[in-house]
């Protein structure tokens, strides 16, 4: 679960975000939508810990995050960034290990019970037969899900990803989401995602945030819908 409590954060002197309070609950997917620039992944990187120029609370199964040391933060969030590590020698597997970097002992061996959520976290996401496979090779869609597999390696209640479907296809980008669809339900994840394929949000995601600063409007996706709609919002054009 992540909670945040009269949360106000900014970014080069601009307003962002202010007095925002709202819930993302327990085994739930949830879209974070907004205009270009409006501070979707600066609101992101703070969940994550990442940033620390906002004024209220982050809380993260009830716990302030301030709170928590960056090395317990690792055991209860993932996060996804945009970024793809390029390196021509890592294969799918090593990039999923690292998952397990929280849990192993300074010199990093890994242990059956490692190897074991490794190999679950590649099933999960459908890539078992790609584990040997180099990373740079792969596709933007299959890079992105060993990325996931990666942060559900990471065996965390929480996952963050930022955009994870820029520079898919549609088919691609509904397979993803419905992949994380898939995790929140039988997993028991609380997915946060920032996205613009608004119509794929509405309709796999049980809640959408609208990012409009300086709020933060956060609706089951029904509601959303009906929001858009009858505020004649710009975004209700796409549904």
């Amino acid at each position: 679960m992540v909670e945040l409590r009269d949360f106000s954060i900014g970014f080069k002197n601009k307003e962002l975000l202010k007095d925002v309070s709202t819930l993302f609950p327990p085994a739930s997917l949830n879209a974070l939508i907004g205009r270009n620039g409006s501070g979707k992944s600066t609101l992101l990187r703070a969940i994550c810990g990442l940033k620390d120029d906002y004024s209220g609370d982050i809380l993260i199964d009830g716990e302030n995050i301030r709170k928590i040391p960056q090395a317990r933060l690792a055991h209860k969030l993932a996060y996804v960034n945009t970024q793809r590590p390029r390196m021509s020698n890592l294969k799918c597997i090593d990039i999923v290990k690292l998952g397990r970097t929280p849990y192993t002992s300074w010199h990093g061996k890994l242990s059956p019970s490692d190897n074991d959520k490794i190999e679950i976290a590649l099933k999960l996401v459908n890539m078992q037969d790609y584990a040997f496979r180099y990373f740079n090779t792969l596709s933007d869609g299959e890079s992105e899900k060993i990325m996931i597999a990666r942060a559900i390696a990471q065996d965390t209640g929480i996952i963050i990803l930022d955009e994870p479907t820029s520079f898919l296809d549609l088919p691609t980008r509904y397979d993803l989401v419905g992949l994380l669809k898939n995790l929140s339900e039988k997993e028991g994840k609380t997915i946060l995602y920032s996205t613009h394929e608004l119509d794929i949000a509405l309709k796999l995601s049980d809640n959408v945030a609208l990012l409009e600063s300086p709020c933060l409007i956060n609706l089951p996706a029904v509601e959303m819908k009906a929001f858009l709609k009858e505020n004649h919002h710009p975004f209700g054009i796409i549904i």
